[in-house]
Formats: structure tokens, C-alpha cells, sequence
């Protein structure tokens, strides 16, 4: 018969392994929403060697549009396929209008342009919406939550993210891979004059691509904006993210990106979670705490510095 000290004992452990595996789901979680931001950075990287810092206001766009739409109809799902259209129309528009004047510049003009359009994203959405944060419900079929070994409880939506975020990872796989459209992406980022020679149209190509990105990234933002509030801005902080996990992974590569976003997600997410109860073996727990969130902050910048040492392009560079 158990002791009630070793009932208790057996209670922690518990508790520890259902806080532990919940904190991992998060790390998933956030793998897959980087994933559908860094997707669309790193082929437009990849196939234009376009470096769009103007990609985060994507992601703003999809979540303000879902915010608007779902308010206005009272649906969830109809503002989810706003953000799509409304990110992807967005995309498309920058494409034609300023980014397809940039291929030829060098990278510090990209820079320089695609920073002045998120001046003009942000600027643009304080008019429209003002400046303060709009909310999204989650919607019915989604709420609650599910029992985790343990006796955690863990969201219902969180899951749902993780879901998306696979399908979208393999119908991007099968996409690139088994289709003509994704023939003439990888044709396009291995020699983007061959297959203008041999009659594409490279415009209409690139316009595809840049939209496929900006849908992606406006589908991440409505996703996330149920669970955070949407507020101008709020794409900067992720965009650098994503900025971390393409050069993970590999420009250019989205298996690169998949595994790339999944590393950064797991190893910020349980850094934070591990290290300040680690560093309580050294340090009293007042100290650990914020030590811990130092150090977990830096985690993954450490974790692309050791990868770049050993392997300079990345994980699964594109062009081997």
C-alpha cells in the first residue's frame, strides 16, 4: 500500500509530466504557424532572391481581415477565408506594383523598399482600424479542450493549428513536387532565364509564388489572432522568427522551413519552460526566473549560430 508521502511524490511527477508535455504541444504549435510564415519568405527568397521584409504586414493583413469579415458576419470560417483572399490580393498587389522593380537591385535596396511598405501596411491599418487591438472568438466547433496523459487539459484550437499546419506542410510538399506549377518553381529558382527561354511566363510566375507566400502568411496571422490579440504591428516580432528558421533550415527549401520553424518552436518554447527550473540547481529560485528567461531568450539564436558553424547553408539548402 503507497505511503502518502509517495502518492504525493507520484501526484509531482504527474503534474510535471502533463505541464511538460503541454508546454511541448506549445512548441509544436508555434513550429507550425512559423512554418506558414517562413514557407512563403523562403520561396520568394528562394525562387525571386528577393529578401521581403514587408512579409509580416502580410501576416497582419490576414488577421485584421479575419477580425473585420468575422465580426461583420459573426463567422469565424468566413473570416479565416478573408484573410486568405485578402493577404494573397495584398501580396499580388505589392508584387505588381513595387516588388517586381526590385529584382534587379541589390539586396540593401529590397531592404530599403520592402521597409517602406511596412510603414505604409502599418500606417494604412491604424487609418482603417485605429489603434487599438482587435479580438477573435474562437469559434464553437473548436472550443474546449482536449485530456492529455496526465490530466492536462490542452485547447482544442491549439491542436487544430498543429493540424493545419501539417496539411498545408504536405499539400505544400505535394505542391512543389508532383505538380507543373511546382516543376516551374524549382525550374525558376535554378535558372530563372532557361525557363523564360523556353516561353513561361516568369511574371505571372512570380505573381503566383509572392501570392501563395502572402496567403500563407495571412492564414497564419488569422489563426494565431484567435489566441492573441490582432494589433498593428503585430507581424515584426514573428517576421524575425521566420527570418531565424529559413536560415535553419536552408533558404529556399521547404523542408528546410518545416524542420527549421519545428526546431525553433520546440527550443524557444521549452527553453522557457526548463531552463529557470534547471538553473534553480544553482541559483536560488528568485534568481533562476529571470535568468532562465535571459538565457531562453537567446536559445534560439545560439541554436542557428552552432547550425551555421557546422553546416554554413543551412540544414537542407535548397541548391546542395
Amino acid at each position: 500500500m503507497p505511503t502518502p508521502r509517495n502518492a504525493r511524490s507520484k501526484a509531482g511527477r504527474l503534474v510535471t509530466f502533463a505541464l511538460a508535455l503541454e508546454q511541448l504541444l506549445n512548441g509544436v504549435q508555434l513550429g507550425f504557424m512559423l512554418f506558414l510564415m517562413a514557407a512563403g519568405l523562403t520561396l520568394v527568397f528562394g525562387v525571386m532572391g528577393l529578401i521581403n521584409l514587408a512579409h509580416g504586414s502580410l501576416y497582419m493583413v490576414g488577421a485584421f481581415a479575419c477580425a473585420a469579415v468575422a465580426a461583420a458576419t459573426g463567422s469565424f470560417w468566413l473570416g479565416l477565408a478573408a484573410s486568405l483572399a485578402f493577404a494573397a490580393g495584398a501580396g499580388a498587389l505589392m508584387e505588381i506594383t513595387v516588388i517586381r522593380r526590385l529584382y534587379n537591385r541589390d539586396h540593401l535596396e529590397q531592404v530599403l523598399a520592402t521597409y517602406a511598405l511596412i510603414l505604409i501596411f502599418s500606417e494604412g491599418t491604424r487609418w482603417l482600424f485605429g489603434s487599438f487591438p482587435l479580438y477573435l472568438d474562437i469559434p464553437p466547433l473548436l472550443q474546449g479542450a482536449v485530456s492529455l496523459p496526465g490530466g492536462a487539459q490542452y485547447p482544442l484550437y491549439r491542436l487544430a493549428i498543429i493540424v493545419t499546419g501539417a496539411l498545408v506542410a504536405g499539400g505544400l510538399y505535394l505542391l512543389i513536387s508532383r505538380t507543373r506549377l511546382g516543376m516551374r518553381i524549382r525550374a525558376g529558382e535554378s535558372d530563372r532565364e532557361m525557363i523564360a527561354a523556353l516561353g513561361v511566363d516568369i511574371r505571372t510566375l512570380y505573381t503566383l509564388v509572392f501570392a501563395l507566400g502572402a496567403a500563407l502568411a495571412g492564414l497564419a496571422g488569422a489563426m494565431v489572432g484567435a489566441i492573441q490579440s490582432v494589433q498593428v504591428g503585430m507581424g515584426e516580432p514573428v517576421l524575425i522568427l521566420a527570418f531565424v528558421v529559413i536560415i535553419i533550415g536552408g533558404i529556399g527549401s521547404i523542408k528546410g522551413a518545416f524542420v527549421g520553424a519545428l526546431t525553433v518552436g520546440v527550443v524557444d518554447t521549452m527553453g522557457r519552460f526548463l531552463l529557470p527550473q534547471i538553473l534553480t540547481l544553482f541559483v536560488s529560485p528568485a534568481d533562476a526566473k529571470p535568468m532562465g528567461a535571459a538565457i531562453a531568450s537567446m536559445l534560439i539564436y545560439l541554436v542557428m549560430a552552432f547550425i551555421l558553424a557546422v553546416k554554413p547553408r543551412g540544414l537542407f539548402p535548397a541548391q546542395a
